[in-house]
């Protein structure tokens, strides 16, 4: 098994990256892994001084089940856990079952920040973009599906996302073994990437 982690900001098209490459790696069915399956309950979530929940902390997820599910994972096992859907409680979110394969690509924001989860991996990627195409693709997404008004959005922006970003993911993004620039250089990106791992990958 060949493990590839995807990290980046909100709105950096980490999924959007992901479901590229499981497309383009059909044939090795791979398994997919998403970091935000982990989100504590709302009520274990901190509170920032103003009485808002802050859900842009390494502390928002449940990093012990997170790690041993991983572990799991990556040691030939199958997994359950509960898909994450926003607003919904765990009575009515569903669950699945994830099975190994020969790839398994894990996402989320914390990649890097997790060792224990850097250390099971054996490629990183670093989504990269312009923070401003993060701030509308956020916008759209919480007004559309999460029914935010803007001022939320924007106070979660400035308050959560941003020092979420600065504090736990900049930092590391010289860790990442390649630079995704989710620009104008995508597709360009994309090739290289898809070149640089399929040596990696099984014939």
């Amino acid at each position: 098994m060949k493990v590839i982690g995807i990290c980046g900001g909100s709105g950096s098209g980490k999924t959007t990256l992901l479901n590229r490459l499981a497309e383009y790696y059909t044939e090795y069915n791979p398994s997919v892994f998403s970091m935000d399956n982990y989100y504590k309950p709302i009520e274990e979530q901190s509170i920032d001084t103003n009485g808002k929940v802050n859900f842009d902390l390494p502390s928002a997820l449940n990093k012990e089940l997170l790690v041993k599910d991983l572990k799991r994972l990556v040691g030939g096992k199958s997994i359950e856990v509960f898909e994450y859907q926003f607003n919904a409680g765990n009575n009515r979110n569903v669950l699945i079952t994830i099975e190994p394969s020969p790839l398994l690509i894990v996402e989320g924001l914390f990649i890097f920040e997790y060792e224990e989860v850097l250390e099971l991996l054996d490629f990183s990627i670093f989504v990269d973009v312009d923070p401003a195409i993060q701030l509308d693709r956020r916008i759209y997404r919480d007004q559309e599906s999460r029914g935010y008004s803007r001022a939320e959005i924007m106070y979660q922006w400035d308050n959560h996302v941003t020092p979420c970003y600065n504090s736990f993911l900049a930092p590391h993004e010289t860790k990442a073994d390649f630079i995704y620039h989710n620009d104008s250089r995508a597709e360009n990106d994309f090739l290289r990437l898809t070149g640089v791992l399929e040596p990696m990958l099984p014939k």
